[in-house]
């Protein structure tokens, strides 16, 4: 059967180096509320985008210039009946040479066809990668989500801060 994890692969001329350290630099590129460490193994790190979704990632594996690996602790989605969506996922990086280009495959273990998150998700990974990413790995400027200030749910977000 094919596999059927949601998955991209983008071509650039920068350097591995250049690629890796893009990835590593998430509140550039996925979104400014970001907090906790993104760049090496057992780091955790949460997301949230207005009530709409809140994340818990920890860095499982880091090999400098070739991959990174987040595994989603704990997730919550607003618009989802199924809670347990993207638990125990995970976001991989790789990074290989092809000829003279760097090549980055994402893959989002587990973000398969039957999530009812699933085309929400395909699409806001798309946008993440194929556009905040790849510009932030091209020109050195990304496109994460702003800090949104007030209008979040303060005391989820504390809660998951401290388990």
């Amino acid at each position: 059967m094919q596999n059927q994890d949601f998955t991209t692969t983008l071509l650039f001329d920068q350097s591995p180096k250049e690629v890796f350290d893009a990835i590593n630099n998430v509140s550039a590129w996925w979104s400014e509320e970001v907090e906790g460490g993104t760049e090496k193994v057992n780091d955790v790190f949460t997301y949230h985008y207005k009530d709409v979704h809140f994340c818990k990632m920890k860095l499982i594996e880091v090999v400098p210039e070739t991959k990174v690996v987040w595994l989603v602790l704990d997730n919550h989605f607003s618009f989802t009946i199924d809670k347990s969506e993207w638990k125990n996922t995970e976001v991989s990086f790789e990074i290989s040479r092809k000829n003279d280009k760097t090549q980055l495959r994402f893959t989002h273990i587990g973000l398969v066809p039957d999530y009812e998150c699933y085309d929400v998700c395909k699409e806001g990974w798309s946008n993440y990668i194929n556009g905040s990413l790849r510009d932030l790995i091209t020109t050195g400027k990304g496109q994460p989500n702003p800090k949104e200030g007030a209008g979040f749910n303060a005391e989820l977000v504390d809660k998951w801060k401290l388990q």
